[in-house]
């Protein structure tokens, strides 16, 4: 189980909650989410699909580590904006939306 670093997705809606948890530097931090994020492929958690959406806080090491493993297996990834209170697109591979797209 993550310690540093919480990773939980709900299926239903699509979303991918984030957070820190025990304090610790951005080497283990990074390490415990690609960790929880291989556990989440290998079980079938995350199996992918046209969209992820990604909300709550990340330094951004961990931006990227989380970035780089769903970026391979979904279409679009929505990172949540709490200015704008939608999801934006990041990254794009398919046609049904382009980067900068603004998601409820």
């Amino acid at each position: 189980m993550a310690k540093y670093y919480k990773i939980d997705f709900d299926p239903h809606t699509g979303v991918m909650r984030v957070g820190f948890g025990e304090p610790a530097q951005n080497d283990q931090i990074c390490k415990d989410a690609y960790a929880r994020l291989a556990e989440m492929v290998k079980s079938g958690e995350l199996k992918g699909g046209e969209l992820i959406k990604i909300n709550g806080p990340a330094s951004l090491p961990v931006a990227c580590v989380i970035a780089h493993a769903v970026a391979h297996l979904y279409q679009a990834v929505g990172v949540f904006d709490p200015k704008l209170g939608k999801y934006v697109v990041a990254i794009s591979h398919g046609d049904r939306y382009a980067i900068g797209d603004l998601i409820d």
